[in-house]
């Protein structure tokens, strides 16, 4: 192993006996055991009634928060393409796949409308419905009915980065501790944070597809 290797190693080293301690510390099993019922004790205060959503984005809206956050980052490092030519697909556009596309985009907007208004009661929300956003725009793109996007739009960049700014401001305008909701406005408080970042997130998401840089037409023919 190379010397400078050891700091990184020193490092993770440290990580994994904190956890260690961290994990000796607890119980046995019985914190975790108890989660469900905590979780249920604490349902009508949340705004939701689906326990994942009421964790993810109430009880331990932090991660959330970050995850969000980190995806706005692997954006931010992915290889500028602004400035090259539009090059078409390697293939010619499939008439069948064109039609489809037109037919399955109007839809995966309602599919994700739904998806975000469910996920308060039932399985689904933002990250469900910012998924088939970004799946109907990148299969737009497959079937040859939408451009290569500029990442130094500023609209899309303003986009993109609305969902974490709605967070964040909720999370600052909360009283108390940041991100504890008041009852009577949590429900609305939640749906407001994930409306926005269903947009936000099938925007990235798409990006990471529709903004990254097309191999040379040479590669591209390469099987």
């Amino acid at each position: 192993m190379k010397p400078a290797h050891w700091p990184a190693l020193v490092l993770c080293a440290a990580l994994g006996a904190g956890l260690a301690a961290a994990i000796l510390q607890l119980d046995g099993l019985a914190p975790v055991l108890r989660l469900p019922e905590t979780v249920a004790a604490r349902l009508p205060e949340s705004g939701v009634t689906h326990p994942v959503t009421a964790v993810l984005l109430n009880f331990r809206a932090y991660d959330t928060l970050l995850e969000v956050a980190v995806l706005l980052i692997a954006l931010l490092g992915l290889p500028p393409a602004d400035g090259l030519p539009d090059r078409p697909l390697p293939t010619a556009p499939d008439p069948v796949l064109a039609t489809l596309a037109r037919a399955i985009a109007p839809l995966a907007v309602l599919v994700a409308g739904y998806l975000l208004w469910a996920g308060s009661a039932q399985p689904g929300g933002a990250f469900q419905a910012g998924a088939v956003l970004a799946a109907a725009a990148v299969l737009l793109r497959l079937a040859g009915l939408a451009p290569r996007w500029s990442r130094r739009h500023a609209g899309l960049r303003a986009a993109q980065a609305a969902g974490l700014a709605v967070f964040l401001g909720v999370a600052a305008a909360t009283s108390g501790w940041l991100l504890r909701y008041p009852p009577e406005w949590a429900g609305a408080l939640i749906l407001a944070i994930e409306s926005a970042l269903t947009v936000s997130l099938g925007l990235v998401l798409a990006s990471l597809f529709l903004g990254a840089p097309e191999p040379p037409e040479d590669q591209a023919r390469r099987p």
